[in-house]
């Protein structure tokens, strides 16, 4: 009979366990997902902050800028920026975010490699 009560008990504490493990890897991956995104929002943020210093260097930014109201030119930054950021994590792997995560100048040059793979193509495509 103590076996029994003894195996009965042994077996409920794994179950309960059980149950309690999946909660905490439901609340570690819901932290990881928010890590990441948060990661990925301070990426993006970087990505867009040095596209519009970039598109500020170009020439045909310069001529073209010429002709437009700051409003505009506001507009025109946003919308190639906000191209730049979206394409930005379909151009970096995990390991590389992770290294922009430690290294300071890594993710500077991370930044501005997937500025210039991204700007030409999105700027292109709006002033067409």
């Amino acid at each position: 009979m103590k076996k029994t009560l003894a195996s009965t008990a042994l077996l409920a504490s794994l179950i309960l366990a059980g149950c309690t493990t999946t909660g905490t890897n439901t609340n570690a991956n819901t932290a990881i997902g928010t890590a990441n995104e948060i990661g990925m929002n301070v990426f993006k943020a970087a990505i867009d902050n040095q596209c519009r210093i970039q598109i500020e260097k170009q020439n045909a930014w310069r001529i073209a800028s010429v002709a437009m109201t700051e409003t505009q030119e506001e507009a025109v930054k946003s919308k190639v920026c906000g191209c730049v950021s979206e394409q930005a994590p379909q151009h970096v792997t995990v390991v590389e975010l992770g290294n922009a995560a430690i290294d300071p100048a890594y993710r500077t040059q991370l930044v501005t490699r997937v500025v210039a793979k991204s700007l030409q193509s999105c700027y292109a495509s709006f002033t067409q």
